[in-house]
């Protein structure tokens, strides 16, 4: 089905209990074109569904690294889980260096593992620099090997262990 001119890429939706304006805050921070777009407020009409007090935030429209999320405060029903990430691509070491830092401020350091880490709001980020695609195409298994091996030992990514492993 051929999409109409009104096509708005896809909006990732994320659940909160009632922290949504404050994620949206934190993420529109850590992201150079962060900017929060819109919020919506729960009225009276249907508290005895979701609970929340009138005029407390419902949604934030926000965007992130070039993409548009909302921010629902649904309430404790629904959790974040690893079952979803979100991949930032990084050209270069210091990339990969400020979104782990930024990212995993307040965040559990258990859950850091392979460039996964998750953020203080249960949110999963994997902080990947591009170079580790390439490196594992390539089509000398021996040295993808290496560099998988090493990679398996790292929580933040290092460009340049990985790329010693692939040429030792």
């Amino acid at each position: 089905m051929k999409n109409s001119k009104n096509f708005e890429p896809l909006t990732i939706n994320l659940w909160f209990n009632r922290n949504a304006e404050e994620a949206a805050k934190f993420y529109t921070s850590v992201f150079s074109d962060g900017e929060i777009l819109s919020t919506t407020h729960y009225g009276k009409e249907g508290q005895e569904i979701h609970g929340m007090p009138e005029g407390a935030v419902m949604t934030v429209d926000f965007i992130a690294h070039g993409t548009k999320f909302v921010g629902l405060n649904g309430g404790p029903l629904f959790q974040l889980n690893e079952s979803v990430s979100f991949i930032i691509k990084c050209e270069d070491q210091e990339e990969v260096d400020y979104y782990w830092e930024k990212l995993g401020e307040g965040g559990n350091p258990e859950s850091q593992q392979c460039g996964w880490l998750k953020d203080q709001f249960d949110v999963s980020w994997q902080v990947v620099p591009n170079i580790l695609y390439k490196l594992l195409s390539n089509p000398d298994k021996t040295k993808t090997g290496k560099v998988m091996n090493a990679l398996l030992q790292m929580k933040k990514l290092d460009i340049a262990k990985l790329e010693e492993a692939f040429n030792s």
